[in-house]
């Protein structure tokens, strides 16, 4: 382990770190500067904010190394990564002998998904009672159909920050938000905002202007720990077109989802994520649903993630709602994110804009992989067995057919939570994520589940939301 001498700080750089750090500078104004000069030694640099750089390569070069004595430097740390929640029925999956036997039985040879299909035009409006919606538990467990009748909600921008989203499907098609200012597929920066005909979002994983989200192509995806559909699965829960004659609803059906990837197969960085929150805001998103994290910033780096809380600083200062969901657990177990030497983050980091989101199941219970946390998670929604779109025009509330393996998880929890945040600031656009968080807060409805666990004591009501 090597140690690295960053002013007054001392970080500890473990060898698979070492080469892709994070570089905080002192000032706003040498960020671009101080980036091209670590350039010019040798070093591959991409400036992240007007603080914030992302360097890789030898950094124990001198010229580096002096940067960082000369004070230039405040604060640096590993490019930590995460992933989307996995499914909390993995582990209990892998152990099993029948599904393992019913596998190399049954092999399962779906085609491989076809990446960055084109982006249809907005489809002209339908009506019609959702024929799926009777599926949908989570939705009238929240009272929506009532809280419908006193606004379905407008535009408000929802930024989706997962694996991707299926801007094909037909219940999410018509919701993408479309950015105003961009002439799409001219192969200009209309905007100048540094992203080329990013008409519903951005993929900062592979770098283009196609946020796909990708189908698993056999049940040993999800076994192996990916998590394909993820994304399109949380966007369908938070404004799925609703009284559309198609599929179902979401929370917000009014909304818009901006599309963000920053997650595939091997997880993501804390680099692309702070490249995602940034765009979000910067392009006038309000709320951000966030599925994902990891199990603690890593003790052993003796390094917080100080980026990812200063990128979420940033969501803040510009009056924008951190959606988190909780965490899964530990091989999914869940555990109290105030007290374990690992909680989930950035679910339980203390900025105030964070609502850190729980799950709970169709009979009040915490799901048994839910975190919780007195002070640091603070409401349950819906996140067991939750049926929503999934990739290719489908639904589903079952990941895997067999053994049990449903869509289960905090990070169905969340975005039920960052729709019913898009669709009370819609009816009240004069107020604050403070007073939009206090609302979500204040209107849950108490259970037992939730006491003493949550900071709300409860659950989420969106009919008690909108009478708030």
């Amino acid at each position: 382990m090597n140690k690295v001498l960053i002013g007054f700080i001392v970080l500890a750089t473990t060898a698979a770190h070492a080469g892709d750090m994070l570089v905080k500078l002192a000032s706003p104004v040498s960020a671009k500067k101080t980036a091209m000069m670590m350039a010019q030694s040798g070093l591959k640099t991409e400036v992240l904010t007007d603080t914030w750089v992302h360097v890789s390569g030898n950094i124990n070069q001198t010229s580096f190394k002096g940067m960082m004595e000369s004070g230039s430097v405040v604060y640096t740390q590993p490019n930590f990564k995460f992933k989307a929640y996995q499914n909390p029925n993995l582990a209990k999956l892998k152990q099993n002998a029948a599904l393992q036997q019913y596998l190399e039985g049954h092999p399962q040879t779906a085609a491989a998904a076809v990446d960055n299909p084109e982006i249809p035009a907005a489809p002209a409006i339908t009506t019609g009672a959702d024929p799926l919606a009777s599926k949908q538990w989570g939705m009238k467990d929240i009272g929506l159909d009532a809280a419908l009748n006193f606004n379905r909600g407008g535009k408000i921008i929802v930024a989706v920050i997962d694996t991707g989203v299926d801007y094909t499907h037909e219940d999410l098609v018509g919701q993408m938000w479309r950015n105003p200012k961009e002439i799409p597929a001219n192969g200009i920066d209309d905007d100048n905002n540094g992203f080329i005909d990013d008409v519903v979002g951005w993929d900062f994983l592979s770098n283009d202007n196609k946020p796909y989200d990708l189908a698993a192509t056999s049940f040993n995806d999800i076994l192996a720990g990916k998590n394909p559909g993820h994304g399109t699965h949380c966007a369908g829960n938070v404004a799925a077109a609703g009284n559309n004659g198609k599929g179902i609803s979401g929370v917000a059906p009014n909304a818009q989802i901006m599309a963000l990837r920053f997650i595939g197969d091997e997880g993501g960085t804390t680099a692309d994520a702070i490249k995602a929150v940034k765009y979000a805001v910067d392009n006038g998103a309000k709320v951000l649903s966030n599925s994902w994290g990891s199990e603690g910033d890593d003790p052993a780096e003796e390094a917080q993630n100080q980026a990812l809380k200063d990128i979420i600083q940033y969501a803040q200062d510009h009056d924008v709602l951190f959606i988190a969901a909780a965490g899964n657990g530990h091989e999914g177990v869940g555990y109290d994110n105030d007290t374990d030497s690992k909680p989930g983050v950035p679910a339980s980091y203390t900025n105030d804009n964070i609502i850190s989101v729980a799950a709970v199941d169709v009979n009040n219970k915490l799901g048994s992989f839910s975190n919780w946390g007195r002070t640091s998670v603070d409401i349950a929604a819906p996140g067991v067995k939750v049926f929503s779109t999934t990739v290719g025009n489908k639904y589903s509330d079952t990941v895997i057919p067999i053994m049990g393996a449903n869509w289960d998880g905090t990070s169905m929890a969340c975005p039920h939570v960052a729709g019913a945040a898009a669709l009370y600031w819609s009816a009240h656009p004069e107020k604050t994520y403070a007073q939009v968080k206090a609302a979500i807060l204040g209107s849950a409805v108490r259970i037992p589940a939730a006491e003493g666990k949550m900071t709300s004591n409860g659950k989420l009501n969106v009919e008690a939301l909108m009478k708030y």
